[in-house]
């Protein structure tokens, strides 16, 4: 090896180091054995200043350097490469082995490359954290869970304690607080959002204020986490709705810890705009069910109100088992107690809307509205359907019904019925002896033509017997052994038939139990069964006039 160096000798016995190797453009440190310098050239010395020849290298070379020549000096074969920092370069050390035990160490400039893999690890951090997020949050439409989601994870993955902040409501902030492996708190603030800077704006959904402009001295009480030392820094940005702000998210950090950097707080806000996605997402979601419910409570199949001596009992089954409401329904009016037992009539009503699902459900709603304002009209049952039919032919929807009517009231111990149909299925009557009969009336369609036609039948229940009304989706059930035939009228009446002297809520049950036996997992209508029965003996009545109930004389 030429060129000794003999500004930099001691006094021990150096090697010459080549010419082209002196003018390399990497550094190149030559040590023995012992780990003793014996040469380097003119990029070694001017990286390295303070390394000697003829001196150790764990006295004056970079740790990572003399412990690499250690463990290779202990280790036959080439060697592996060291790493490590100078300054603030990123150096790699290529380690060559010579024949008189000497190993020169080319080391290379790699601070570009090792910045640019560890922006990518970070890079690829920073996506699998958000990528959890959205996996977290849209896993989820309750609207407190994502809140918990959301603090969870922020001082999981970027700080001490956090809080989400939602909109006032009646002057109040709803809020989500956690420490960092620390229990989540809910509670309700009562505060003033202009105490923190950017918190009002952040509320409105405006950008986020730097967190260098922020003085963590500044943060009141009200916002600091319960059992949080001294805060070092904070991050207040907006979490974004679908058109309206969901809040505002608020990071802190301790005083010992690294302050937020810039690119920490570009993950902050993408990291807020999914959790207000998300949140925004359960609060419309929780808004729509809320509404939901307030309006299909009109729609539901109601509670069958019971009157003294008479049992009423009803089912409904809407087309799609996951449906709550059809174009099937029904109702029972019932008078006072005290006109009931003067003979006073009762209104019990049940229809079939043309179609099915909500939209059908939608009329249901509106005839039985208009059935309901026309109460006073109640012993006049043309008149009702009349008045019904021209209500619905001003409207612009063109699904038309089926109605039957029933006036119900005690007589002695039987009970007196009047039925009209409005082009609906004639009720059936199962006498005491089992036989079954037809109701003789009959009726047009209402809503499909002006003019409305129907005859009356009255009839009177003896102890024990049932008159049974029902859609034509029991009749009209598919089924049996090859899944294409009609469960049928005479197949209900046999059904029926069997059923002499049994309660009304036995008489539904099996009704509606063999259609749907019948039809197995196969398509269905609507269907709706509803029978009045004049109570013999013992039988089962409601408690409460209410559902199910005990057995009373």
């Amino acid at each position: 090896m030429p060129v000794t160096d003999p500004e930099h000798a001691t006094g021990a016995t150096l090697l010459e180091i080549d010419t082209r190797i002196d003018t390399a453009p990497h550094p190149a440190v030559v040590a023995d054995a012992a780990g003793i310098v014996q040469a380097l050239n003119r990029a070694a010395r001017a990286l390295l200043p303070g390394v000697r020849v003829g001196e150790s290298l764990t006295a004056t070379a970079p740790g990572w350097l003399a412990e690499s020549h250690a463990t290779l000096a202990g280790t036959p074969g080439p060697g592996g490469a060291a790493q490590g920092w100078v300054d603030r370069r990123s150096l790699e050390g290529h380690p060559v082995r010579h024949d008189d035990g000497t190993v020169t160490w080319w080391l290379v400039d790699d601070t570009d490359t090792r910045l640019a893999r560890e922006a990518l690890r970070t890079e690829q951090a920073r996506t699998a954290f958000l990528t959890e997020v959205s996996t977290a949050l849209l896993g989820s439409l309750n609207l407190q869970r994502c809140m918990e989601t959301t603090v969870a994870l922020a001082t999981e993955n970027l700080c001490d304690a956090a809080i989400v902040m939602a909109p006032a409501r009646g002057g109040r902030y709803p809020t989500v607080t956690v420490l960092r492996g620390g229990e989540i708190v809910h509670d309700v603030l009562d505060v003033d959002a202009e105490e923190v800077p950017g918190l009002a704006e952040a509320l409105q959904g405006f950008p986020p204020v730097p967190s260098r402009w922020l003085d963590p001295m500044s943060v009141p009480e009200w916002l600091r986490p319960t059992g949080f030392g001294e805060v070092g820094s904070i991050v207040v940005t907006p979490l974004p709705g679908h058109g309206v702000p969901a809040g505002a998210l608020i990071l802190v950090r301790g005083a010992g810890a690294a302050e937020f950097s810039e690119e920490e707080e570009v993950v902050a806000r993408l990291f807020a705009t999914r959790a207000g996605v998300a949140m925004s997402a359960a609060r419309m979601y929780d808004q729509q069910a809320s509404i939901t419910e307030t309006l299909m409570r009109d729609l539901l199949p109601p509670t069958v109100h019971q009157l003294p001596g008479v049992e009423f009992a009803a089912r409904y089954r809407a087309s799609q088992d996951g449906d709550r409401v059809g174009g099937d329904f029904y109702d029972v009016h019932p008078a006072s107690v005290e006109d009931g037992e003067n003979g006073a009539e009762s209104l019990v009503v049940l229809g079939d809307v043309c179609g099915k699902g909500l939209d059908a459900a939608v009329l249901t709603g509106k005839i039985r509205s208009t059935l309901h304002a026309l109460l006073p009209l109640a012993d006049d049952h043309l008149r009702m359907l009349r008045l019904l039919n021209g209500a619905l032919l001003n409207t612009h929807d063109a699904r038309f019904a089926t109605l039957v009517l029933a006036s119900v009231a005690r007589d002695g111990a039987g009970v007196r019925l009047r039925l009209t149909c409005g082009g609906h299925p004639a009720p059936l009557i199962v006498r005491a002896d089992g036989h079954v009969e037809e109701a003789p009336t009959r009726g047009t369609l209402i809503g499909a033509i002006p003019d409305v036609r129907a005859t009356t039948a009255e009839l009177t229940l003896g102890p024990g017997e049932t008159c049974l009304m029902y859609t034509d989706g029991i009749t009209e059930a598919k089924g049996g052994p090859f899944g294409d035939e009609l469960f049928g009228e005479q197949r209900l009446r046999r059904a029926l038939g069997e059923c002499a002297g049994m309660p009304a809520e036995a008489v539904v049950e099996r009704v509606q139990m063999l259609a749907s036996q019948w039809l197995g997992r196969g398509t269905h209508d609507d269907m709706a069964v509803l029978a009045i029965t004049a109570p013999r003996g013992q039988h089962l009545t409601a408690v409460g006039g209410h559902g199910r109930g005990r057995y009373t004389a």
